[in-house]
């Protein structure tokens, strides 16, 4: 839909993912995941103490 990929998704060294697109205007998004969070019945996350 125009957006276009600015850093491919790699693995980090804390153990999540990350990477960023530009959406069709430019503005720049990070997408990340930490796979250690878990997430409560509701979809939130827990981070823990």
């Amino acid at each position: 839909m125009g957006g276009r990929i600015v850093k491919a998704p790699e693995t980090l060294s804390w153990g999540g993912y990350s990477g960023y697109f530009a959406d069709p205007d430019g503005h720049l998004w990070e997408l990340a995941h930490n796979p250690g969070f878990p997430l409560d019945d509701d979809g939130r996350i827990e981070i823990p103490a």
